[in-house]
This record gives structure tokens, C-alpha cells and sequence, in this order.
């Protein structure tokens, strides 16, 4: 399985799908492509959210799209009346899972309980690659997340994020490192692949720092990207450490 990360710097406006659409047409080598939370929309929409906001039925293009490569990506999202911070699965043409962001941070940098409402369910769904779960950003920062995902019975993770760089030091940036021990133990605890994507790029003195990664079912980094830059990569899972992970995990 080949899955293509897409490290992007989303602008706050709606021609963000022209971009998408082209990164995916580069891509369709890829059994996977997958884009970062809100993608579609960028991040600090505030007020303009519900003007900017998808409808299902404007994203037919990544349905059509989705029949060469399936595509994972976030967007603001209308769902009968509300608007939602949402993870997408399309794929076969059609629209084949949406995930609600549960936990929305409203604290320090973060506002987003004030605008979006809050999904209430983590979902394992199937898809041509096996079982399948998709969480947003702050969900992953709940143990009762990490909880849910290694109960149920997916086979892959989908981590989308638009996380800020803080906490500088000379041994790197603080988030990156904390992000790491949060996928790693999704990862361990789960025995599954676990794929993240961060954006990157600014918004209102917010600069999103990047460094998507997949982390192997054993908890280690199998394939990084640069961080504050946009960039692309396809990288082959090899499906065989998830099978040593969860046989070890049977015999401990």
C-alpha cells in the first residue's frame, strides 16, 4: 500500500480545492493521498467560516478524483445545519467515511469551541485497504481517543493536524516532540500504522511547523518530512511489521 503525504499551506479562502485537486493528480500513483485538518479551508476561518464552509455536494471533484486514488483530507464542513472541523474519506467516487473533530481546543491560541461544533463518535470504517480510522488534531490528545482506536478494529490511523510550532529550544521545537510520543503509543498501544500530516505556513502570527510522518505498528518513524516547508512524499507501508506487531502483542 503506497500512501502519499501532502504537506501544504492552505490560504483562507475556497480556491484551496484548485490546489488539492492538482497535488492529487500528482499523486495518483499512490494508493492513499492524505492532506492535513482543514486543507480545504485553512485554519483561522473565525467569521468567515460559515460562509467558506463545504457542502458535501461542492466536493464532487475529489469524489471523481477518488477513483484512481482514495484521498483522506480536512475541511470545514456543513452537516445538517452545523458546521464541523472534519476528516474525509473519499474513495470508488463517493464519499465513503467523515470523521467530526470530538475535541475542540478553545484555549490559548485556540478558539475553535466557539465556532465549530463537536463531533461525538471515533469510527473504524472499511475501506479498499483495510479498516480504517481518521482522527483530527486534538483528538489524538485524549486518552479515552488513543482508547478508542486500539478497541476497535482498525488496521490504519489517520492523524490530521494543523498543530503550531512553540516551545523553541536548542533541541528542536517542544510539539514536535510531544506529537511524537502521542502517535508513538497510538501506534504501540494499537499495533497499527499510524499516518500523520501537518501543515505548514502562517496565519495571523500562527506558524504551523509540519514534519508529517508515518510511524511504523512497532512505534518507531519510518518515513519524516521536512519541517515549515510544503512538501510531498509517497511512501510503501510494509504491512508485515504490523503483523509481528500484533503477534507480539498477543505473547507478551
Amino acid at each position: 500500500m503506497k500512501v502519499a503525504l501532502i504537506q501544504s499551506s492552505p490560504k483562507l479562502n475556497r480556491s484551496n480545492l484548485l490546489n488539492v485537486l492538482e497535488r492529487i493528480e500528482e499523486n495518483k500513483g499512490a494508493d492513499v493521498v492524505v492532506f492535513s485538518e482543514l486543507a480545504l479551508s485553512g485554519y483561522m476561518l473565525q467569521d468567515k467560516l460559515f460562509e467558506d464552509a463545504w457542502k458535501v455536494d461542492e466536493l464532487a471533484d475529489l469524489a471523481q478524483m477518488s477513483l484512481s486514488c482514495d484521498i483522506v483530507i480536512g475541511a470545514a464542513l456543513w452537516d445538517q445545519g452545523k458546521v464541523y472541523n472534519s476528516a474525509l474519506y473519499f474513495s470508488k467516487g463517493e464519499l465513503l467515511h467523515i470523521h467530526h473533530k470530538n475535541h475542540l481546543p478553545t484555549y490559548g491560541m485556540f478558539e475553535e469551541g466557539r465556532y465549530f461544533s463537536a463531533g461525538e463518535e471515533i469510527r473504524a470504517f472499511l475501506t479498499p485497504h483495510g479498516s480504517s480510522v481518521m482522527v483530527v488534531c486534538e483528538d489524538l490528545w485524549r486518552a479515552e481517543t488513543i482508547a478508542a482506536i486500539a478497541a476497535s478494529k482498525a488496521e490504519i490511523v489517520y492523524v490530521l493536524a494543523a498543530s503550531p510550532a512553540r516551545d523553541f529550544s536548542e533541541a528542536g521545537i517542544g510539539i514536535e516532540s510531544q506529537w511524537d510520543a502521542l502517535l508513538k503509543t497510538t501506534a504501540l498501544l494499537s499495533h497499527n500504522y499510524v499516518i500523520f500530516v501537518n501543515r505548514v505556513g502562517f496565519e495571523d502570527g500562527l506558524g504551523f511547523w509540519g514534519g508529517s510522518r508515518i510511524i511504523t505498528p512497532m512505534g518507531e518513524i519510518e518515513y519524516s518530512l521536512s519541517l515549515f516547508e510544503a512538501q510531498s512524499a509517497t511512501v510503501e507501508l510494509n504491512h508485515r511489521l504490523q503483523k509481528v506487531g500484533r503477534y507480539i502483542a498477543n505473547y507478551l
